[in-house]
């Protein structure tokens, strides 16, 4: 049987070489003595000791740093976010502003144009199920003056005219739908013609259809502009329609028809005026 061991345990064996240490250091320090044993234990125990310490020092102050920093640059990044928004809004507005003063720039050409009507500017609200505008509805009734057989203009010409009036809507039907018909005459001849709305091609051609063109002189040609008749029970005369694309003679020998391009874009309507007359034609 073995005797049991008996001895100091380490740790205090530690902290009794620790406290050594300690005493040598002060005497070192208090009599000015350096070199020898004394600086062979400052060099091997407490240098790497403080060194030790002044790194973990330093890890903790930097990772302090890297954490403001971050915090900055996410605090910096949400203000650009922000600013960004706001420029993008601003933007936005600007570009609705700009264009819709230029519609407004466009209404009032228009107007001047067919000075000798009094006209009102209306918003189109809403369309009818076609990808185009051949119906739609402004923001504009009977409390304004609106009546059913009103024509309507935009972009240059004709757009349509009133079929329906409540006090603050009205509905209009577009010289594009296959339902409309309008009297018309070539502006360089005063041939007298049928223009009439085509779904069909408009949206392969962007046209409508011409027809029973009396041009018995043939001075027709395409490009030439065409405009409502003055014997048109409906529309008032004048009002430009579009230009002839193309046009060729009738089997019957008589009367030619063809295809024209309406100077109104129908795909793209968001302001029109309405001209405040009714044509009279003793009916």
């Amino acid at each position: 049987m073995r005797g049991s061991r008996s001895g100091i345990p380490s740790k205090f064996i530690l902290i009794i070489l620790g406290i050594i240490c300690v005493v040598f250091l002060f005497v070192s320090y208090a009599t000015g003595f350096s070199g020898g044993p004394l600086q062979i234990v400052a060099d091997y125990v407490f240098v790497p000791m403080q060194r030790g310490i002044d790194l973990i020092g330093s890890s903790v102050s930097v990772s302090s740093a890297d954490a403001k920093t971050k915090q900055e640059l996410i605090a910096e990044n949400a203000e650009l976010q922000a600013e960004v928004e706001r420029l993008t809004n601003q933007l936005t507005k600007t570009q609705l502003q700009q264009s819709e003063l230029e519609e407004l720039q466009e209404l009032f050409a228009l107007s001047q144009t067919y000075s000798e009507y009094e006209t009102t500017g209306a918003h189109v609200i809403a369309r009818g199920t076609s990808n185009w505008f051949n119906t739609f509805t402004i923001d504009k009734g009977s409390k304004d003056g609106i009546k059913v057989n009103m024509n309507v203009i935009a972009g240059g010409g004709l757009a349509g005219i009133v079929t329906d009036v409540g006090s603050n809507y009205a509905v209009v039907r577009a010289i594009i739908d296959d339902t409309n018909n309008v009297s018309a005459m070539v502006l360089s001849t005063e041939d007298q013609c049928i223009i009439s709305g085509n779904l069909q091609t408009m949206t392969e051609k962007n046209m409508i259809t011409l027809s029973k063109l009396e041009d018995p002189e043939g001075n027709v040609v395409a490009g030439d502009s065409v405009v409502t008749s003055n014997i048109s029970n409906k529309y008032l005369q004048g009002i430009l329609i579009g230009y002839i694309d193309q046009i060729e003679e009738d089997e019957n020998g008589l009367t030619k028809s063809g295809t024209i391009t309406p100077v109104v874009d129908f795909r793209h309507l968001t302001d029109v005026l309405v001209i405040l007359q009714v044509k009279e034609t003793g009916e």
